[in-house]
């Protein structure tokens, strides 16, 4: 067994404390011990440090955008089965680039509902974090409910440019429930807020071209003319996986036997 790493020493580590650097600091004992053993050049102890130290600040710093993300289930490429989307191939593999994200163009994923729309977006908002972009998630009730809050306190315009920092902003499930005219309201802030400085991806049980349907019109056709200029548009079909999976019996675990 090899034996662990000398501690550093007292005043090094209250320094390397007191210049907050974590990460440093956690690998300087390993890394000192092979500099000496190896014999390293000062130059390229320097350099492996101050590499630990970004590699552990990019990490948090994607831990915390995915905590203020709020994403709903963490679902994201690895459990995603690609062949079984009705999205094109090419399609999903362009997006996945996320250089749509980059030319501030917007993602409008529409069809029926357990046919994987917001598993594929939420997929690639974890993505977008991988590379270092920020993400805001709403449904349309959430994002309805943050903007009346600020409408309340006086802070709607601090507020929307709050939630339009974030280079992707999801808003999740739209027609699942009629829009009123706060919600409809809140939407447009954003859509017109974002709209060509900052990608929105949406998803929805009907065509964006429907909205009118379930929110008041006048908002509704300004809010999807805003939408759609740039944007990509995917139209998801088939049976809901949900209600496959539950059928073929593998929503839950099996119950254990009767007596």
């Amino acid at each position: 067994m090899t034996r662990p790493a000398p501690a550093l020493p007292d005043e090094l580590d209250k320094l390397l404390r007191r210049m907050r650097l974590p990460y440093l600091r956690a690998a300087a004992p390993d890394v000192i011990a092979t500099a000496k053993a190896q014999r390293w050049d000062p130059a390229e102890v320097l350099r492996v440090l101050i590499n630990e130290e970004v590699i552990g600040r990019d990490a948090a710093t994607r831990r915390m955008r995915r905590k203020t993300a709020n994403f709903p289930a963490g679902k994201t490429f690895a459990t995603w089965r690609p062949d079984e989307s009705s999205i094109p191939p090419p399609t999903q593999q362009a997006l996945s680039t996320l250089e749509w994200i980059s030319r501030h163009e917007n993602l409008a994923v529409a069809g029926p509902s357990g046919t994987g729309k917001s598993h594929f977006v939420e997929a690639l908002a974890h993505n977008a974090i991988e590379h270092d972009l920020r993400v805001a998630w709403f449904t349309l009730e959430t994002l309805t409910t943050t903007i009346g809050r600020a409408k309340a306190d006086g802070s709607t315009a601090r507020t929307v440019a709050r939630i339009c920092r974030s280079d992707l902003i999801v808003v999740d499930d739209i027609g699942m429930l009629p829009a009123g005219q706060d919600a409809a309201e809140a939407f447009y802030r954003i859509v017109d807020a974002a709209y060509e400085r900052r990608s929105i991806a949406v998803t929805s049980n009907i065509h964006p071209s429907g909205f009118d349907t379930i929110m008041p019109k006048t908002l509704a056709t300004a809010t999807v003319d805003r939408l759609l200029h740039h944007a990509h548009v995917c139209q998801t079909s088939g049976e809901s996986v949900r209600l496959s999976q539950a059928l073929a019996g593998a929503g839950v675990v099996a119950l254990g036997g009767t007596r």
